[in-house]
């Protein structure tokens, strides 16, 4: 009885009774078989379309093309960690700013933020390249750095707002310098909670490396377009998209899972969790006590 108050207590909706909850049933069926049909009808395309003919998809079997693949593979990744690295130092640095109590300081800093942050990446990627004469790798990192930079600059100065203003006026109170204060009080606590955050909006840099195809980056995506143009092969575009398709989304959701993994230690974590406090002893009185 007590249990069945509980939950009744806890719930914040109604319980649903029988007939909600085959309305419920009968909602997900339908819309199961939505999905699966609008796959059969996908499926049926393709084959209508002959794009699972043999010739499409020979080209995967040869060592060139695979070597082609796994060097597009490749740069995409080093292009990905050039910007990741460089977007954390860029956004540090901006939020630094954002921080500051200097007021010009402030608004140089906040200028940069809002420019880079409301500029198509596309744009600054094309500008770089073709403007000022940079080479593909370059002109793409800094791009997806002046980009990332500028959005993880807002994430990290939320982050150190979001700390509690007692902790800063604690460590005020102890004689800590601002410097102190935001190395060992603020920074510590706020990376908890931006982590998930940061390592999302690296999701994004990573996909945004496939842009690197349209300055000639020798990318991923690149090595994809040269096997799809290929009239020896037929033009494998759909075999091409199939395949590197799931290979971007593997990378998306491998690192979705490392922020989710993250959160959920950040749930787990010690120090915001209750501490079991034992019951009161006798123990040696105060200095001065009797």
């Amino acid at each position: 009885m007590s249990r069945a108050l509980s939950t009744e207590s806890t719930a914040l909706y109604d319980i649903p009774g029988p007939k909600t909850r085959q309305r419920h049933l009968m909602y997900g069926i339908a819309s199961t078989v939505l999905l699966l049909g609008l796959l059969a009808w996908v499926v049926y395309l393709l084959f209508h379309t002959d794009q699972f003919t043999a010739a499409k998809w020979t080209p995967f079997q040869y060592k060139g093309i695979q070597e082609l693949l796994l060097h597009g593979l490749a740069n995409t990744l080093k292009a990905f960690a050039y910007a990741a690295v460089l977007s954390l130092a860029l956004g540090a640095l901006l939020a630094v700013g954002r921080l500051s109590e200097h007021r010009p300081l402030r608004w140089i800093a906040g200028l940069c933020v809002e420019f880079f942050r409301a500029m198509p990446v596309l744009v600054m990627i094309f500008f770089i390249f073709v403007a000022l004469k940079v080479q593909p790798l370059p002109a793409l990192v800094a791009g997806l750095t002046l980009y990332n930079g500028s959005v993880l600059a807002e994430v990290f100065r939320t982050g150190v707002n979001s700390v509690d203003r007692g902790q800063r006026e604690a460590a005020y109170a102890l004689g800590m310098r601002k410097t102190q204060v935001m190395t060992h009080v603020l920074v510590p606590q706020a990376v908890r909670a931006m982590l998930p955050t940061i390592i999302s909006q690296l999701v994004v840099a990573l996909k945004d490396t496939s842009l690197g195809y349209l300055i000639t980056y020798e990318e991923f995506l690149h090595a994809g377009k040269l096997i799809a143009s290929n009239l020896d092969y037929d033009l494998p575009f759909i075999p091409v998209v199939l395949v590197i398709s799931p290979i971007y989304i593997g990378m998306c959701m491998l690192l979705s899972w490392f922020a989710n993994w993250v959160a959920r230690r950040q749930r787990r974590n010690p120090k915001t969790e209750a501490v079991d406090i034992g019951p009161a002893e006798a123990g040696t009185l105060l200095p001065g006590r009797q």
